[in-house]
């Protein structure tokens, strides 16, 4: 017998995360716990209302419901992730249930997750967050990000509600305060700009050495990529355009890869799917993260060593996280070698 559990916690941020649609300054996250015989399983859930649940008590609301329904929780994950699609549950509230189920499966098999999934421990080094902010603010930021934490990669926030020179003006900050640094500069606009804009950033930022974009485009726009894919100087990834394998055949004709959320896609599941899907596109692939602890953070470096780029660095600006698991060591994202997905709350 299933015993299922809830609790909200609040997640304060180190540094408000600035981006093109707003200030995030921390959230209620809902945690779900599994119990059968002795073991439990446990996953989180970012709110959203792009995802479908913009409070914890809502996404609570949904799972509660959902479990209740007429015949139960399946045995399969599989098929409890369809049946929830069915009722409508949001993504990012089934995506802790899901998790949760992931991780007591493989509690139950004795096994790390990423053992269960036939995959390996090993990732490539995660980027680390710069949201938009004035030029000195994030001087200091890169110094605090950079200064002997074994950071490797920054990803930098663009898209001002101020326009494309104060991109620029914040861009050069970045850039002079890393020219004695290794770290390699990937770009993500949000969806903040036009497409002339995003022609011309595109082509100022390549200039500059920035590794790739990502979402240049508003979500909606995706038939503007294909005038923008066709003289890239740099490779475009989407984030917000996709939120299930069923989204990548549309657009896969004009992008270079797809950056994938447990939060956006309603968990590892079909996480696993849009992997499948784009590489069969011939895509590559990236995974990044919402305001999540290190219980979801956790949960995709399970699945780490499928990606290209990884983007999980979310439990690295909270304050505190009240959550232990996936490592970061040497500027990688690691999932512990023990069973189940390696996340669990500390204190709450």
């Amino acid at each position: 017998m299933l015993d299922i559990s809830f609790q909200k916690v609040h997640l304060k941020k180190r540094f408000p995360l600035a981006i093109s649609r707003g200030v995030i300054t921390g959230s209620d996250n809902l945690f779900v716990s599994i119990s059968e015989n002795g073991l439990t399983g446990i996953g989180e859930m970012a709110p959203g209302e792009t995802e479908g649940a913009g409070t914890p008590e809502e996404g609570e609301s949904m799972l509660r419901n959902f479990v209740s329904l007429e015949g139960g929780l399946s045995d399969s994950i599989y098929q409890n992730y369809e049946d929830a699609l069915s009722a409508g549950v949001a993504p990012c509230a089934f995506a802790a249930l899901d998790m949760a189920f992931w991780d007591l499966r493989a509690k139950q098999a004795g096994m790390p997750l990423f053992k269960l999934l036939g995959l390996e421990r090993r990732a490539v080094p995660t980027s680390v967050t710069i949201g938009i902010n004035p030029p000195e603010v994030v001087r200091e930021r890169v110094r605090l990000l950079l200064d002997g934490t074994g950071v490797k990669s920054l990803k930098i926030k663009l898209g001002s509600p101020q326009g494309i020179e104060a991109d620029k003006e914040m861009f050069s900050a970045i850039l002079e305060e890393t020219k004695k640094s290794t770290a390699v500069l990937r770009v993500d606009a949000n969806g903040g700009w036009s497409l002339k804009d995003a022609h011309s950033m595109m082509t100022w930022l390549s200039d500059r050495g920035v590794e790739y974009i990502e979402q240049p485009l508003k979500k909606g726009e995706e038939d503007d990529l294909i005038d923008l894919f066709k003289s890239r100087p740099l490779p475009i990834f989407v984030d917000e355009s996709c939120r299930s394998s069923k989204d990548i055949p549309s657009f896969a004709d004009r992008v270079d890869g797809v950056n994938l959320k447990l939060m956006k896609c309603g968990g590892i599941t079909e996480a696993l799917r849009i992997v499948g899907t784009a590489r069969s596109f011939g895509l590559q692939t990236m995974i990044g993260c919402m305001g999540e602890s290190s219980v979801s953070i956790s949960a995709g470096a399970s699945i780490g060593s499928l990606f290209d780029y990884i983007d999980l660095d979310s439990h690295l600006n909270l304050d505190p996280d009240p959550a232990t698991g996936a490592d970061f060591t040497d500027g990688v994202i690691l999932p512990k070698d023990t069973p189940g997905h390696g996340g669990s709350l500390t204190h709450a």
